[in-house]
């Protein structure tokens, strides 16, 4: 069943968040994972969350989604999207008989 990854990014540092946004297609790709959404615009249809950028990936599973979080591979950007960003992300699996 597939999975999502939904993150709210607060950027700090733009110069080093470029290098994280650069690096971090090829490694989601390596796990089977793609963009369903990546810094576009965003609305405010209810409620008052309005993240700066929102950011939103596919797995095959969460299994998947995982992987690629706990990736050797994506551990070194990790820790230049921490230094330059704030964010809050979640895990979801889909479910379309809930």
């Amino acid at each position: 069943m597939s999975a999502y990854v939904v993150v709210e990014i607060e950027i700090l540092d733009s110069e080093i968040y470029e290098t994280v946004k650069h690096l971090t297609p090829a490694i989601v790709a390596q796990y089977g994972g793609k963009y369903l959404a990546r810094g576009g615009e965003t609305e405010v249809l209810e409620g008052s969350w309005s993240p700066q950028r929102l950011v939103i990936l596919e797995f095959e599973s969460a299994e998947q989604a995982r992987a690629w979080w706990n990736s050797a591979e994506f551990a070194p950007v990790l820790q230049l999207r921490r230094q330059s960003a704030r964010t809050n992300m979640v895990l979801t699996v889909g479910n379309p008989t809930a």
